[in-house]
């Protein structure tokens, strides 16, 4: 694979709605949209998920571009790259920075795909042909307006209900939607909010009939949700806690978790996205696909990855109609009955629309060899 020069765009979209967790309230998605064109003018496209502010994970769009720009490409331009999986190989040596990392190497991905012919879900072993999807809804003013919300969610077909909960907005709100949506698939993200002080409190989850509880202790941790899970019938899934396929490995040996949500921006990229899959596929471990406020580009890359045939648990991977007034590719992610048709055109399938990008884009840079 030959690299002519690699772009990156600094983009700021507004989302329809202020999206809230336990760690803040976000109005606007600003990330780096990344394209690396070849000798004949094909273009391979990734984004990063990292946020302007250090809150998920260490990482910003600040530190996302530095990295990219100081040590990333020149390492991507110092030779030719004869298959993705590459990249991690040559990245290596740069610790962390894993959403830096992800989006270079889902550029090359899609680069590849489209070299070959054929679409990114094949190109990664992808096996399905439509996946099914759930809904990540944040943390409401009321429990009133969250039941609203929830029912147009199940009316639309929403195959999962993901709800953010925190201290003082758990276990109340999961009562009241049980009591009015008392068979959907409901789970409960805590993005880190709890700790071990709070495990008879998270105890009582366990009346709710909850697929998962997501993340419920620190970001960093197995040990502490090793002792937690023991506690707890509900599984609990690990988010932040995993960024490679090591972590996983050491997870399930402790038994931190009984469910993993793979992020491809958090693990660092696809191919080791693909290795936590093959890992928890092994080991019994259901896998599903996180979001992150992905804009067109980081969304197609997520359901070509959900095509691995361990992604037996529906994914955050929305329509764009549910975030964004208007995305970024042609056509845009679009949700029927909770599923997603997967296409079948070469690399992500989906077309970036370059006048929308242009709209958005705050500033960019061409990197040459």
């Amino acid at each position: 694979m030959q690299f002519k020069h690699i772009t990156l765009r600094h983009l700021k979209m507004r989302l329809k709605h202020p999206f809230t967790t336990s760690f803040g309230t976000q109005q606007d998605k600003e990330f780096i949209l990344v394209e690396i064109k070849n000798k004949d003018g094909i273009s391979g496209w990734g984004e990063s998920v990292a946020f302007t502010e250090p809150l998920y994970k260490e990482e910003t769009v600040k530190t996302n571009w530095h990295i990219m720009e100081d040590f990333l490409i020149p390492l991507l331009f110092k030779e030719p790259i004869n298959h993705p999986d590459e990249v991690s190989q040559r990245f290596a040596h740069i610790k962390g920075n894993y959403m830096a990392k992800s989006a270079l190497e889902g550029a090359v991905w899609d680069l590849y795909a489209k070299e070959q012919g054929i679409s990114l879900a094949k190109a990664l072993g992808g096996e399905k042909e439509k996946i099914e999807v759930g809904i990540s809804i944040g943390i409401q003013k009321s429990i009133d307006d969250l039941l609203k919300i929830i029912d147009q969610y199940v009316t639309e077909g929403y195959k999962r209900i993901k709800v953010k909960i925190k201290p003082g907005w758990d276990v109340q709100v999961i009562q009241q939607i049980r009591e009015k949506f008392p068979s959907i698939q409901l789970m409960a993200d805590a993005n880190s909010a709890y700790t071990l002080d709070d495990v008879d409190h998270l105890a009582k989850l366990d009346d709710f009939n909850l697929m998962m509880i997501e993340q419920p202790l620190a970001h960093d941790d197995i040990i502490d949700h090793a002792a937690l899970q023991a506690r707890l019938k509900t599984p609990i899934c690990l988010d932040e806690s995993i960024h490679s396929v090591e972590d996983a490995r050491k997870a399930i040996q402790l038994g931190s978790c009984k469910i993993i949500n793979i992020k491809i921006g958090r693990v660092g990229g696809l191919t080791e996205a693909k290795k936590i899959h093959d890992l928890c596929k092994e080991k019994g471990i259901p896998v599903w696909c996180g979001g992150m406020l992905e804009s067109g580009i980081g969304r197609a890359h997520n359901i070509a990855l959900t095509t691995l045939p361990n992604f037996i648990l529906p994914g955050d991977t929305a329509a764009s109609s549910r975030y964004w007034e208007k995305d970024i590719i042609h056509p845009e992610v679009e949700v029927n009955n909770g599923e997603i048709i997967v296409p079948d055109g070469p690399g992500i399938g989906f077309e970036p629309n370059l006048e929308q990008i242009e709209e958005y884009t705050l500033y960019s840079k061409i990197f040459r060899p």
